[in-house]
């Protein structure tokens, strides 16, 4: 078989059980795009030893007849997760030469299914950025190009190198996270499927925190099959992490049945923003016809406290990860500065801090300790608080109205260019996750499908939110709408 890295899941998985491909084939064709591609900057520590024995193990599994549908299935995982013995940095240089001596839950989960680990992936320092623009290992790449450009394009963020990476066939799919639009927007810039899921449905346990109540680990994939697929192999209860619920993991490919007839899909008004760019508002209508062709009913809604969303996020998500990042101070990992005859204690973490955090980093610290200070915290972080209720309030009273999912833009624009906001306003770049931060504050699962292509031949993607912990019928929804959109596109080699 050919082009064994274009795979998807579901047809690598299918081929794996037939005989016809072995999971050391399928490995050795991606480390193999892995090692021509250094121009995405996807792969920031490629591990080919334990993808080939991890293959090995796979192949002999698949033999046996002892094979989940993960097995023997080549994945990237974003750095952000952490994996024994291999570097897991966030992409930040306070944890260089960092390796955990254990292995997080979702990676852990994934190799007891069989899964190959090909390497770590490039992504935002610590997950903080919308471009992938503020990592230690330098920015990842769009593998796609404006039509008649050299532009390099971001691939979004954080979790861009995963985005890059699954767009570009190195990898058949790959782990994200989702703090804020992280797995989402990446998706949408880069024309492939993104699912965040509820709120305590995968384990974060060993997941480098940056705002732990709104931080969520989800797949990256090349469809709506695959993330069904993948989904089912990172869900489940942890009792190692708190937040993790306890509760039966769907077959989520079991309930693709692309059947939505009588089910209601809300319009919300208020995602209609001032200056929205005329080919999302026309992607939207497509998206909300194509629904409505398939049977779904279609009702306008109303999600009044939208406005405040980005306001809120931006207060509680540096808060959390003022108090999160604290840990980093030179004393028992990552990087320690050197220090100057007679510096004490407090001269450590200050220098060891100044040199290993970049400036978003630093800047969401200051934010976030400010907020939370003596005289700001009512005024601002208990605010925040009160308005995310109202937020999630918003959404159980329309679904509490009987619809079972809303449509939205997942982005404001297609991928802009690198360094296009290096100059502009830190807001304008936060601006990139105004669709889909509010997913995040009500703890609800959400999915950016590929829908569609802006005049320059760019992908644009669109999102469904869905009713907590029903993602299986979230993914039927999106799995409606992969197959009316009909997008197959995928970005012209040239690195």
């Amino acid at each position: 078989m050919a082009d064994l890295n274009k795979l998807t899941i579901a047809a690598a998985r299918d081929a794996l059980r037939k005989g016809d491909v072995s999971s050391a084939e399928l490995t050795e064709a991606c480390l193999g795009e892995i090692e021509s591609a250094g121009a995405l900057n996807a792969f920031v520590h490629n591990t080919p030893e334990i993808a080939r024995a991890q293959a090995a193990a796979a192949d002999a599994r698949i033999k046996a007849g002892d094979a989940p549908d993960m097995c023997g299935i080549p994945l990237g995982i974003k750095d952000l997760f952490c994996t024994k013995g291999v570097p897991s940095q966030a992409a930040s240089n306070i944890l260089k030469g960092f390796k955990p001596e254990y292995e997080s839950t979702v990676t852990s989960q994934l190799f007891d299914a069989g899964a190959v680990m090909l390497g770590k992936l490039n992504m935002d320092e610590f997950a903080m950025g919308s471009s992938n623009e503020t990592s230690a290992y330098g920015n990842a790449v769009n593998p796609w190009r404006r039509d008649g450009s050299e532009a390099a394009l971001t691939p979004g963020g954080s979790s861009g190198g995963s985005a890059s990476a699954v767009a570009a066939d190195l990898c058949l799919a790959a782990t994200g996270t989702d703090t804020g639009g992280s797995i989402r927007q990446p998706a949408a810039f880069t024309g492939i499927t993104g699912i965040k899921p509820t709120y305590g449905r995968v384990s974060r346990w060993g997941v480098v925190a940056f705002a732990s109540s709104l931080d969520q680990a989800g797949p990256m994939t090349k469809d709506v099959r695959d993330a069904a697929i993948m989904l089912e192999a990172m869900c489940g209860h942890d009792a190692k992490d708190s937040t993790s619920a306890d509760l039966a993991v769907p077959n989520f490919e079991a309930m693709l049945t692309g059947d939505i007839r009588g089910k209601t899909i809300g319009i919300p008004r208020e995602y209609r923003m001032d200056g929205m760019p005329e080919e999302i508002e026309k992607l939207w209508a497509e998206g909300t016809e194509m629904l409505k062709a398939a049977g779904a009913k279609i009702v306008d809604i109303s999600l009044p406290h939208t406005k405040y969303a980005l306001p809120t996020y931006y207060v509680i998500a540096p808060a959390e990860a003022s108090s999160n990042l604290a840990r980093y101070d030179g004393v028992r990992y990552g990087h320690r500065a050197k220090l100057a005859a007679g510096d004490g204690i407090t001269e450590m973490y200050e220098k060891t801090r100044a040199e290993g955090f970049g400036h978003e980093v630093q800047r969401r610290v200051m934010v976030g300790t400010y907020v939370l200070s003596a005289g700001f915290y009512d005024a601002y972080y208990n605010r925040a608080r009160k308005v995310r209720t109202l937020i999630k309030r918003d959404f159980e009273e329309v679904f509490a109205t009987g619809v079972d999912a809303i449509l939205t833009p997942a982005t404001p624009s297609a991928a802009f260019g690198l360094g296009e906001m290096s100059e502009a306003d830190p807001i304008a770049m936060y601006l990139n996750d105004v669709f889909t931060v509010t997913v995040n504050l009500a703890g609800l699962p959400g999915i950016a499908v590929p829908t569609g292509t802006d005049s320059q031949g760019l992908p644009l993607g669109l999102q469904l939110i869905g009713r907590p912990w029903e993602e299986g019928d979230l993914l039927n929804t999106a799995y409606a709408l992969e197959q009316a959109a009909g997008f197959v596109a995928k970005p012209a080699k040239w690195w």
